[in-house]
């Protein structure tokens, strides 16, 4: 069925498989030798300024930088030579072993398209014996008529948000199992599919985290047993994820080693890279009224009868003798930390209840930590995967430009579309973290068209502060520019509030990065400057709106095609 065959084209830089042909790894590029470099920087050099000068531009061109933080991927080019990046099914790669995600009784009808078929019967016949598989477990079979040795089953965790963490560790379990596996049977490279599927849910990028860290952690402690790991995708989403992804946990230099301490998620997980809960760790308290004493010298023991051992009162302090200090010093009770946690929420609503009676909402309660952002938009992402919010576009509040002047992708909002009595919050910030997942991963910009949205009710702060934790920092990082059309006085004081609204010694109620990138625009004709006409889908009111409040001044609208030029 398999005749030797070179990769015959290249989808997204990455080599791809031949029908029926055998991979080599000789053919597949490490991931230490390849040339793309994913573009992490603030600024995309494909797009130079060659339009107008944008306000918000920094004066020099700094790049982030990690100094003084110690990383928790170091650059390690013995590991890095170990790793491959492929597009393609993974059986056809010629390793030692190819792994398939699959349920818990091994059916063929549950495991990865085409495997069985291109193992022969004779993989299902032996999956039949094996008496099945638990979730997050593996077990290993012949490979038959594949170009591998042995082909190792796992069973990946089905994904809900209520367990998002118990879902993480039974993921991370699948990935490690396999690779012990792989030791255990004398075999040094193997070929890892995607373990997570559509059908069960699990949010790809977060599973890619999970993936890749876990290989990693792996790698550290037992490199010297294996020579190849290659992480095969075979859709163009996984691709990307994986290329965005891999600088950060198999840094190939200094460079992607800075940038990675500032894009990596706050919770990367322990030495195996699951997840870590602090509430579910053994606590060990000190005994009760002991003191750290200088270790006596031991005492000449007495001779005491049997019967009268339970009869002497022995003084708990010579217990101090063998606790170790450095033992006993552990971190706050999570319990403690949660109590105060809840007494510091009550204390900042307390702080601010004179904003939420002037009507900006609930501004109150602690802020987010990283990994709890991170965990809050990942359970929000989910959900807005796996429901229609068809009705929610339909409503146009929210939709994608095109660039603006600059290369950089747009996202349009109209502020007048934005009917309250009538939409569903909920559904609507589930429709939003759909939108802004495409642009937020690199630059974009944000063009908010305010023209006659002052005749609408429109959400409070409150509301405000917690779409932005949802949407989480990445979007205040890469977020360009807010350029605000038809901007109203009430709207100008709200904006002021939320640049203003910083506790310096505890938290920002709203984080202010990004309420200071706002640029107001007055007339259409300034927008252009920042964003071309054709990369704009403009509502025809706005046109109207714009006229009555300039007067038409220094522009005339075609009627038919809306187009606006400036008069002569």
């Amino acid at each position: 069925m398999y005749r030797p065959g070179a990769a015959t084209t290249n989808r997204g830089g990455v080599p791809t498989d031949s029908v029926d042909s055998v991979v080599t790894l000789d053919q597949v590029p490490r991931w230490i030798d390849a040339e793309q470099r994913y573009l992490y920087a603030n600024e995309d050099p494909a797009f130079p300024n060659t339009y107008f000068p944008d306000p918000l531009a920094p004066a020099s061109g700094s790049e982030i930088n990690g100094d003084g933080i110690l990383s928790k991927f170091p650059v390690d080019h013995e590991v890095n030579s170990k790793i491959y990046l492929w597009r393609g099914d993974p059986w056809n790669l010629e390793v030692d072993a190819v792994v398939n995600s699959t349920n818990e009784n091994l059916d063929e009808a549950h495991s990865s398209p085409g495997l069985h078929a291109a193992a022969g019967p004779g993989l299902a016949e032996e999956c039949a014996t094996l008496g099945g598989c638990r979730t997050g477990m593996a077990k290993v079979t012949k490979a038959y008529d594949l170009p591998a040795r042995r082909v190792i089953h796992t069973v990946g965790p089905k994904y809900a948000i209520k367990y998002h963490t118990a879902a993480e560790n039974a993921l991370s379990h699948c990935y490690r199992s396999c690779l012990e596996l792989l030791i255990e049977n004398g075999l040094q490279s193997i070929a890892m599919g995607c373990i997570y599927t559509e059908s069960k849910n699990y949010p790809r990028e977060p599973a890619a985290h999970v993936a890749i860290r876990t290989v990693r952690r792996f790698l550290e402690k037992q490199k010297d047993k294996i020579q190849a790991i290659v992480f095969c995708t075979t859709t163009s989403s996984d691709t990307e994820i994986y290329k965005r992804l891999l600088p950060l946990y198999f840094p190939r230099d200094k460079q992607e080693e800075a940038i990675a301490i500032t894009k990596l998620p706050a919770d990367v997980g322990d030495e195996n890279g699951e997840t870590v809960i602090d509430e579910r760790k053994i606590r060990i308290k000190p005994l009760p009224k002991t003191k750290k004493t200088v270790p006596r010298e031991p005492q000449t023991t007495l001779d005491i009868p049997i019967n009268d051992v339970g009869l002497v009162r022995r003084n708990s302090s010579y217990l101090d003798s063998y606790l170790d200090p450095t033992f006993m010093s552990l971190i706050k009770d999570p319990d403690q930390r949660r109590k105060e946690q809840w007494e510091r929420t009550i204390e900042e609503q307390n702080r601010w209840n004179c904003f939420k009676m002037l009507g900006y909402g609930e501004l109150g309660g602690p802020p987010l930590s990283a990994a709890e952002e991170y965990s809050l938009h990942s359970r929000y992402l989910a959900k807005a995967n796996s429901v229609n919010l068809s009705d929610i576009a339909e409503m146009k509040i929210i939709y994608r430009g095109g660039v603006d002047s600059e290369g950089r992708p747009v996202l349009v909002i109209v502020g007048a579309h934005f009917l309250l009595r009538c939409l569903d919050l909920e559904r609507f910030i589930l429709h939003v973290v759909k939108e802004f997942e495409p642009l937020i991963q690199k630059p974009y910009t944000i063009v908010y068209f305010h023209s006659a949205a002052s005749l609408q009710m429109q959400p409070d702060l409150g509301w405000m502060k917690r779409l932005q934790q949802i949407l989480g920092r990445k979007h205040q990082r890469n977020l360009h520019a807010i350029y605000v059309l038809h901007p109203t006085f009430g709207l100008k004081a709200a904006i002021f509030a939320l640049q203003l609204l910083v506790d310096n010694e505890r938290m920002h109620v709203i984080d202010s990065q990004a309420w200071k990138k706002v640029v107001y625009v007055d007339r259409l004709l300034q927008l252009f400057r920042y964003v071309p006409r054709e990369q704009l889908t403009i509502p025809d009111f706005v046109f109207q709106h714009d006229l009555e409040v300039n007067g038409g001044k220094g522009l005339i609208v075609d009627p038919r095609t809306k187009y606006v030029h400036q008069r002569p």
